[in-house]
């Protein structure tokens, strides 16, 4: 992956979650980050 594929791709989903926040609020991107969290320690187990 080339640098520049790598910021369009942060860039579209920096904005995605800027836009769901504006619409839907934080509760549920506070929930996401929780699951994704534990997801990661469960990965690391397994690693």
């Amino acid at each position: 992956m080339t640098n520049g594929i790598a910021l369009v791709l942060g860039l579209i989903i920096v904005a995605l979650v800027a836009v769901d926040i504006m619409i839907y609020g934080t509760e549920h991107v506070v929930f996401l980050g929780k699951k994704l969290f534990e997801l990661i320690e469960w990965l690391a187990f397994w690693r």
